[in-house]
């Protein structure tokens, strides 16, 4: 059971990474049909990538597609630790796997964008104010009100039929709205650290710098994040 729960960790997360990232690559790649579509786009785009492989891979595995998440729910005592390792394993995997394939997908509008930080935003998150220790923070109550909403759920009557994936759309939106343009809300350390290992080895024309000088705050601050939303959730 457990390697079939990974398996639909890897899919999720994979599935996630395709249409999110998707949905910036989409509105921010020379010669998309949707070039310039605009940040709502990219928030709806992430918000249903999301809910969507939640749906499909919810009843299996719980669709956390997040280590932060998987460890956050571990230290309440409704996931087993013994999990842990290998949810994790499948999330960062099936991140690098979605963004390879993204990357075929796209590859011809990559050869045409010649910016690198354009390219790189498809990939990873970076801050649009470079501070570390703020930015860190910043990521950290992201992270923070993501993780206790979701603990959350289970205060709300009839949320558990499926209405919670909806409930998560509309937390990840939110979360973009008010605070996506400082960071790129990773919020899911495999969310930015698959994609920025794929941009590390893949061979792109007109890329830059993977920028790992600042991937421990995407990397660390989620899980501190969620640690501490676990905390707060139990003591309440």
């Amino acid at each position: 059971m457990l390697i079939n729960n990974c398996l639909a960790e890897f899919m999720g997360t994979c599935i996630l990474i395709l249409m999110g990232n998707g949905s910036v690559a989409n509105v921010s790649l020379n010669k998309s049909g949707m070039k310039d579509g605009g940040t709502l786009m990219i928030l709806l785009g992430w918000g249903l990538a999301v809910m969507i492989p939640a749906y499909i891979f919810g009843e299996r595995s719980g669709a956390h597609f997040n280590p932060a998440l998987t460890i956050g729910l571990a230290l309440c005592g409704t996931f087993p630790w013994y999990a842990v390792p290998g949810y994790i394993l499948a999330q960062f995997l099936g991140a690098f796997f979605g963004q390879c394939l993204l990357y075929q997908v796209y590859k011809d509008h990559f050869k045409a964008t010649s910016d690198p930080a354009t390219i790189f935003k498809c990939f990873a998150t970076s801050p649009s104010i470079r501070n570390l220790p703020r930015n860190f923070f910043q990521e950290l109550i992201a992270t923070f009100i993501l993780v206790y909403s979701i603990l959350g759920i289970s205060q709300v009557p009839g949320l558990a039929n499926g209405l919670n994936y909806v409930y998560i759309f509309g937390i990840i939106c939110s979360i973009g709205m008010s605070m996506g343009g400082l960071t790129g809300f990773a919020i899911n350390p495999a969310r930015d650290i698959g994609p920025r290992l794929a941009h590390t080895l893949l061979r792109i024309p007109n890329k830059g710098s993977s920028n790992w000088d600042y991937a421990f705050v995407p990397g660390i601050a989620p899980i501190v994040g969620a640690a501490l939303a676990a905390g707060v959730h139990y003591f309440i």
